[in-house]
């Protein structure tokens, strides 16, 4: 589960239309939002304006606009350059548009201008995971979990752990996961990644434990096993001679995954007994 998929990236959960309703509301836009100048009036203050423009910068983002979202960042820009949240907008754009080199620089900026941005921080060590530059990441995140306001620091703590196996870290990334799951018990990741560890260090107990809480999670929310999930489950239902469990996780390994890694390894242990 790779930490590129979208928990990385954490962004204000507001629709492009809500946003635009929100500021029509409030009077300060004119009748066209898409506009070159984005249609503030003259009266508005630039504080909101500033927060506004930034807000719909983020809302086309999330549309996949990136014209228009880039268009209301650098407004947002012009009013104050130095505003960190727009550098946060332009550095997403950029790594969307696969612009890495500019996405880093802009994630730069915006952290050197509000060293206490979370957010920038956690999306930031999204862009370095992927770069494949784990170390920074993890510094990254690091910084982040530390900010007990933060309301991403659960999926922070699950990211961090990733980091560290990455590093071979596994104390860190055990510690890591533990605490993910204690602000929030649903993050099925950290249970199976926890699990794992658990296994890799012959805590058989442990790991069938965690193994256990990954399960409750996976079928209240009705979610597909992963090769990697059904391969440990084969592991610690042997060990603990659960037939049916084995039985049910080998069905799927081999009906669904048979090119995975995971089948291989599989395949491997059957043949050896």
């Amino acid at each position: 589960m790779p930490f590129t998929d979208v928990e990385g990236v954490d962004l204000p959960g507001h629709t492009l239309k809500s946003v635009i309703a929100a500021v029509l509301f409030a009077g300060l836009l004119s009748s066209c939002v898409t506009t070159t100048t984005g249609g503030f009036q003259t009266n508005t203050s630039d504080e909101a304006a500033l927060e506004n423009y930034t807000q719909l910068a983020l809302a086309y983002y999330e549309e996949g606009d990136m014209t228009s979202a880039r268009r209301h960042a650098n407004n947002a820009l012009a009013i104050d350059s130095g505003h960190a949240d727009a550098y946060v907008v332009l550095a997403l754009i950029s790594q969307r548009e696969g612009d890495l080199n500019l996405a880093d620089e802009n994630f730069r900026r915006a952290i050197r201008l509000d060293r206490s941005n979370s957010r920038a921080r956690n999306n930031y060590a999204a862009l370095l995971f992927g770069m494949e530059r784990y170390k920074d990441a993890f510094d990254q995140l690091e910084i982040v979990t530390n900010d007990a306001g933060y309301d991403g620091r659960a999926i922070a703590f699950e990211n961090l752990g990733r980091a560290a196996l990455r590093l071979d870290r596994d104390r860190d990334a055990e510690s890591a996961f533990i605490r993910a799951l204690q602000l929030n018990s649903n993050l099925y990741v950290s249970a199976l990644e926890l699990s794992l560890l658990r296994l890799k260090r012959d805590d058989q107990v442990g790991a069938r434990q965690s193994f256990q809480q990954y399960l409750t999670i996976v079928e209240f929310f009705k979610l597909p096993h992963t090769p990697r999930a059904l391969l440990a489950g084969i592991q610690i239902g042997t060990y603990f001679n659960d037939e049916k469990h084995v039985n049910d996780f080998s069905l799927i390994l081999t009906t669904l995954y048979q090119e995975s890694p995971e089948y291989k390894i599989y395949r491997s242990l059957t043949d050896a007994n």
